[in-house]
């Protein structure tokens, strides 16, 4: 468990990340503000606390790795991949520009950092899990850690995956998912009700751990549980915000995928001072 010291410096690295999300965007003239900035905590921890990785070396063998399936929030990734030193802070000034490597969804080809290309939803805990099976194949220590939308759990081949994943007893994988409540075309509950979601994960195998994805003490604490555990992946169902941090656009539906105004940037940037 971190302590409180520790905790001040998350919240900073994430207010800097909630920065960097707004500005890229509103630049863009396009992107998903509101489910970037609903798992800035749970990626925030993720690299400054709980990943094995090397900006200097994006490809290092024994490197945890991050698979961001819900890949329309890719402006949190290059904003916590920049932080951590993969390129330049300035570079994010360029996403979504002819020539960029910061394409509107990632593109592991061209990003240091990004370990899959996206666009499709539904599919990261696939891919999830064959790298989880090369590193057992491989004798490899490390873990893989998948970001899911909580809409996105609507696709079939998550399912799919979850069943292949408990059958295949992969302890060295952990499902994240990003329960903000809401996707493009309104509330979970009205377009496809997932509930209830906890029971469905575990009946399909898994550890569950239910957090609020917002609070760093329960965030870490759930990945250290999950490192214990064995014989079996571990979800974390994160319960979030979408648009958090930001007044306005948060549980906000026009900011699934509208920029901020220049107007609208410049108030969520004063918020976030």
């Amino acid at each position: 468990m971190v302590g409180q010291t520790a905790d001040r410096d998350l919240e900073q690295i994430a207010k800097a990340l909630r920065r960097h999300i707004i500005t890229m965007i509103a630049e863009a003239g396009g992107g998903h503000p509101g489910g970037s900035l609903s798992a800035v905590e749970l990626v925030t921890s993720l690299y400054f606390r709980v990943l094995r990785h090397r900006p200097s070396e994006p490809r290092w063998s024994d490197r945890d790795r991050f698979i961001l399936s819900k890949g329309h929030a890719a402006p949190l990734l290059y904003a916590v991949l920049a932080e951590c030193g993969y390129f330049p802070v300035e570079e994010l000034a360029t996403l979504r520009k002819l020539g960029s490597r910061l394409q509107g969804h990632t593109d592991r080809t061209s990003t240091p950092g990004v370990e899959m290309s996206s666009g499709s939803l539904g599919q990261g805990l696939s891919f999830g899990i064959g790298t989880a099976l090369a590193a057992r194949l491989n004798s490899q220590g490390y873990r893989v850690y998948v970001l899911l939308g909580g809409g996105e759990c609507d696709e079939g081949q998550v399912w799919e995956a979850a069943m292949a994943a408990a059958h295949f007893k992969l302890d060295n994988l952990v499902a994240i998912v990003d329960h903000n409540q809401q996707q493009i075309d309104g509330w979970n509950a009205d377009v496809m009700n997932i509930e209830p979601l906890t029971e469905k994960w575990r009946a399909f195998g898994w550890e569950v751990i239910d957090i609020n994805g917002h609070d760093f003490h329960q965030i870490l604490n759930a990945f250290e549980k999950a490192e214990r555990v064995k014989g079996r992946p571990t979800v974390v169902i994160a319960h979030t915000v979408k648009g958090k941090g930001v007044s306005f656009m948060e549980n906000n539906l026009e900011f699934h995928g509208t920029a901020p105004t220049p107007e609208q940037a410049k108030a969520a940037l004063e918020e976030l001072a």
